[in-house]
């Protein structure tokens, strides 16, 4: 069968120049270059975002002799490590160690779970008090009066040689159950 008169009988298939084929081939290699490069350099940029960060530490509050016989809170400041993406820093916190009866204890933070503030044992009023907004605790940590919606929050706490430590950790304000916070 003949084609129709207005088109040409084959049509030419174009052919790649040499020029543009190199061209392209270089620019599929340098890509390749570029991506074997970018992973390493990404993956260590970023290796501090990727690995979980650890859980609290455990700090030293001192000699557990100290504390056997309490017969009132005891604050006590710890420091505590504190890995922040790239860095990693040593800062300082108050926790109180109260005596619980028969030779035990807890340890509470001394972050008011208001709104922070550093809540302070008032030996005279056999209460805790918090000064910014007037919360005011038990001798044990739990909430009489104020704006703090829960307790004082009780910190992890293990006695290891000899050596009472504890864990602390922060938790969410304003809020009426104990959350961790990161």
């Amino acid at each position: 069968m003949p084609a129709p008169a207005h088109l040409p009988e084959q049509m030419p298939v174009p052919v790649p120049e040499r020029r543009s084929f190199l061209g392209l081939l270089l620019a599929a290699a340098g890509g390749l270059v570029s991506a074997t490069l970018a992973i390493p350099l990404m993956r260590f940029a970023t290796f501090p975002l990727r690995v979980p960060s650890e859980e609290a530490s455990w700090s030293d509050v001192g000699k557990i002799d100290e504390f056997l016989s309490l017969a009132e809170p005891v604050a006590r400041t710890i420091d505590v490590k504190k890995i922040d993406g790239w860095r990693s820093s040593v800062v300082q916190n108050g926790v109180y160690i109260v005596p619980t009866g028969s030779g035990n204890f807890k340890v509470l933070s001394s972050v008011c779970p208001h709104l922070g503030c550093a809540v302070r044992w008032i030996g005279k009023r056999d209460k805790f008090i918090c000064p910014c907004h007037g919360g005011t605790f038990t001798n044990i940590g739990v909430h009489i009066s104020g704006p703090p919606l829960r307790a004082m929050d009780e910190l992890e706490s293990k006695v290891e040689n000899g050596i009472l430590k504890v864990r602390f950790q922060y938790f969410r304000q304003l809020v009426a159950k104990k959350e961790p916070v990161g």
